[in-house]
């Protein structure tokens, strides 16, 4: 598994790689009580956007890839300790611009979809 973007991300905070290739992958996400939002243990959806958002990077494989938008969907709540995985696939290339599909799974059930406008950029965003 070669991947060449955003190299030092937080695994425990965004999840963790299982596959890339072909302008897909797929992160797995265990989520843990410092993501609670509340004394229940809903876990913020920041994260679940983060794993998905993170899977879209990879899925794209670009040094300088950056998110330009979003529309997501969040369809069901997650709770601590439980593990969903970021399914990512790139739908269409128009030049530097990049859609891609993200769907969150719990098991079989799917807890939020996205699409993401991504752009790969000609150096670092920060140069």
């Amino acid at each position: 598994m070669n991947i060449n973007t955003h190299r030092q991300i937080d695994h425990a905070l965004c999840g963790k790689p299982l596959m890339v290739e072909d302008g897909q992958s797929r992160v797995e996400m265990v989520t843990t009580a410092s993501m609670a939002a509340d004394e229940k243990g809903l876990v913020h959806g920041g994260f679940i956007f983060g794993a998905a958002d993170y899977a879209a990077m990879i899925a794209v494989n670009h040094p300088h890839v950056v998110l330009g938008a979003s529309d997501v969907k969040f369809l069901k709540p997650v709770r601590v300790g439980e593990t969903v995985t970021a399914k990512a696939r790139v739908q269409e290339v128009k030049g530097k611009k990049y859609w891609v599909s993200v769907s969150v799974l719990r098991a079989d059930e799917e807890i939020f979809q996205g699409m993401f406008t991504c752009f790969v950029l000609d150096k670092h965003v920060l140069d």
